[in-house]
């Protein structure tokens, strides 16, 4: 009944442990993982170019879990900086990188690398070079420290870093190495793989970096770059001359880089040639390619076109899209005002001034209305962040203690049940004491010893099974021979669900002191193993109880101890100072096992055994038994030997375990001869078949 009362008590606990670990671990594990569902929701509306609904999708399926942060942060990134919100798209990638950067996960790594390349992009865009440099140095170390440094996401981060490193200082060899990387990673990734994806990626890149040499007017290097440029977008088109449209606008800017790097370097003729083979292209005429031909104006000093030009692309911001920003008065009109200052026009130095000093007061309003409602945006997102994270936290909380408190009751239970088997374990020792005691007192001295005999023969071989479990595909048996009325050696198993214990093992000594020494360590085995100890633990604790100021006999066992996963024939397994079993099937019919070497039970305390396993030994018997078998001596004082027992087993037609044990028990007989045995002989046989 107490028994019953303590499992009952132990399965309650471990209902309960399971219970709450959902809720401590649910969370974060949602917080990882993407749902094929949502990401293909995402992906349809990046195809469809619906910013507004990536940022909807985003933003609902990371509240409720079905996207991870890192990947929810990157397309609301990607949604606002489509829709025109920089600072917003700014922050969101920013916020993408801090919640990935401490991951592992594969995942994490693909949207930390691509958060970092967007954001470098539109700071690289924006001219905030110094921020671009900040943020994508530490990217940068730490996918290659994880080797992830070979996707498309690094290459785009290494340009980005090397073209802001380029804007202070375009003499530093680390910038051009990273750029000179980048290009042959590119040129690698042609030459593995040739695609538009793979060509358009390179042309990409070298368009920025050909940008910056210029922008910087180190012409020379601009000039390289562009002709890097102009060498990918020939073989582009040869292989895709059907994209006309992409192959005419990337020739169109290989033009005006080399008309403005031919300028800078003092080669008017060969630039001129080069810009008027740009005017004819349809690019020129959009705002980006009015935008380059006022550059390439503005470094030849041909103000008078300069000044057409700008006032060309103002009347179009004006009529067209009726907006004047910051951004637009830095880049057209006040590179306008400068020009009109080359010409000494006064009127139109005024007028433009004038111009100015009208839109810059709208511009800056506008500006800081902008900021305000991103800000906003911003401020908002990071209240809803720390909330969600303050809840996490609290319930956090709240399953640590319950699970702690948990684990204490467990831990109770199994210190009271633990005690228990001990006690009962002293119990039956002291009984058996007192059982040889008894016999003492009330006979002779030749009738006590043959009660005592015939008693402690009935009680080891009680405590040995005669029966073996029954399993699909299990074939088990064993014997046991004392070479007195009783022994040392023991055997024994413990089946629970597909997990079979056994063991088998050798006391030092005979007779009477080794069989209770045996059914110590017998006990011992059972009442550690219902507990679901490894072999290793249960030899480490069988020697913890039997070793030390309580042997005073200085006794021990070698024992060799399994446990057999009976679905997948796995075997874990320890050997205490015990003989090698033999393992069958393989190249040679049957092998020793190679074991590590592991000391006796009972010899030292405190020693920690051990363990060692196998991955199957499915449709390979395996053999275990004691050195009564391997030294059996005939009259002659030969032993039996490892030699002929391998060969027997390598050799034996094997119909059954028991057959085997049978077989070896007649070949040990016919070996002795006659000679009385001269020592204890245990024999265990396991197979495990494939069904």
């Amino acid at each position: 009944m107490i028994r019953y009362s303590i499992r009952v008590s132990i399965l309650a606990v471990a209902v309960l442990i399971f219970s709450v670990l959902p809720f401590t671990g649910c969370q974060s594990v949602a917080n990882k993982a993407s749902s094929p569902e949502a990401v293909s929701m995402v992906n349809a509306a990046s195809e469809a170019r619906d910013y507004e609904r990536i940022q909807l999708l985003a933003d609902s399926l990371g509240t409720a879990g079905k996207l991870s942060k890192g990947e929810s942060y990157y397309w609301q990134g990607y949604a606002n900086y489509h829709l025109g919100h920089n600072e917003l798209a700014e922050y969101y990638w920013e916020e993408a990188i801090r919640v990935t950067e401490p991951s592992t996960d594969p995942n994490d790594l693909v949207y930390y690398a691509k958060s970092g390349n967007r954001l470098g992009s539109l700071l690289c865009r924006l001219g905030e070079y110094a921020s671009a440099l900040h943020q994508t140095l530490p990217v940068i170390n730490r996918l290659e420290k994880m080797q992830c440094d070979t996707t498309s996401d690094y290459t785009n981060l290494l340009i980005f870093a090397g073209c802001s490193k380029t804007f202070f200082n375009k003499e530093d060899p680390t910038a051009t190495d990273m750029l000179e990387r980048a290009y042959q990673m590119h040129i690698n990734n042609i030459q593995q793989k040739a695609s538009k994806t793979s060509y358009r990626d390179a042309i990409a890149g070298i368009i920025n970096t050909a940008y910056i040499w210029i922008y910087v007017e180190g012409y020379e290097k601009g000039l390289f770059w562009t002709e890097r440029l102009g060498d990918l977008v020939k073989e582009y088109t040869d292989l895709y001359g059907e994209d006309r449209g992409y192959s005419e606008k990337q020739w169109a800017r290989y033009k005006i880089f080399q008309a403005i790097s031919l300028e800078g370097l003092g080669r008017h003729e060969e630039a001129e040639r080069s810009y008027d083979e740009y005017r004819q292209t349809e690019f020129s005429k959009t705002m980006e390619g009015l935008t380059n031909a006022s550059d390439y104006l503005t470094v030849a000093q041909r103000w008078d076109e300069a000044v057409t030009s700008y006032r060309t692309i103002m009347d179009y911001l004006q009529s067209e899209l009726n907006i004047y920003s910051l951004d637009n008065i830095h880049r057209y009109l006040l590179k306008k005002y400068r020009a009109y200052q080359m010409l000494g026009q006064q009127d139109s130095i005024n007028h433009t001034a004038r111009q100015i000093c009208d839109v810059l007061d709208s511009a800056i309003v506008n500006n800081r209305q902008l900021d305000a409602s991103e800000l906003h945006s911003i401020h908002v997102r990071d209240m809803e962040i720390v909330e969600a994270e303050a809840r996490s936290a609290r319930q956090r909380g709240v399953y640590t203690t319950i699970l702690v408190l948990v684990l204490l009751i467990a831990f109770t239970i199994y210190i009271i049940f633990r005690r228990r088997a001990d006690m009962k374990l002293r119990k039956a020792h002291q009984a058996l004491k007192e059982a040889y005691d008894q016999l003492e007192e009330t006979t002779t001295i030749k009738e006590r010893m043959e009660s005592e005999l015939r008693i402690a023969r009935d009680i080891q071989m009680s405590m040995v099974p005669c029966m073996f479990p029954i399993y699909p595909g299990l074939d088990m048996c064993a014997s046991m021979m004392p070479a007195r009325e009783v022994g040392g050696d023991l055997y024994g198993y413990l089946l629970s669900g597909h997990m079979l214990y056994f063991a088998v093992g050798d006391v030092s000594g005979k007779g009477v002191p080794a069989s209770l020494f045996m059914a110590q360590a017998t006990r011992l085995f059972q009442t550690l193993a219902k507990q679901g100890m490894s072999p290793a633990e249960i030899c480490t604790r069988i020697n913890d109880a039997l070793s030390g100021e309580d042997n005073e006999g200085n006794m021990f066992v070698t024992m060799f101890l399994g446990l057999l996963d009976l679905e997948t024939g796995h075997l874990s397994y320890c050997n205490a100072g015990h003989n090698p079993p033999i393992l069958g099937g393989g190249e040679n019919g049957g092998e020793f096992i190679q074991m590590l070497p592991n000391a006796p039970i009972g010899v030292l305390p405190g020693l920690e055994f051990r363990g060692e396993e196998i991955e199957s030994i499915k449709g390979r018997p395996l053999f275990v038994y004691t050195d009564g078998l391997n030294e059996a001596e005939n009259p002659a004082h030969e032993q039996y030997g490892n030699d002929r027992l391998l060969s027997f087993l390598r050799n034996c037609s094997f119909e059954s375990t028991r057959q085997v044990i049978e077989g070896i028990t007649a070949d040990v007989e016919k070996h002795r001869d006659g000679a009385e045995p001269n020592d204890d002989l245990t024999m265990m046989c396991l197979d495990i078949k494939n069904i």
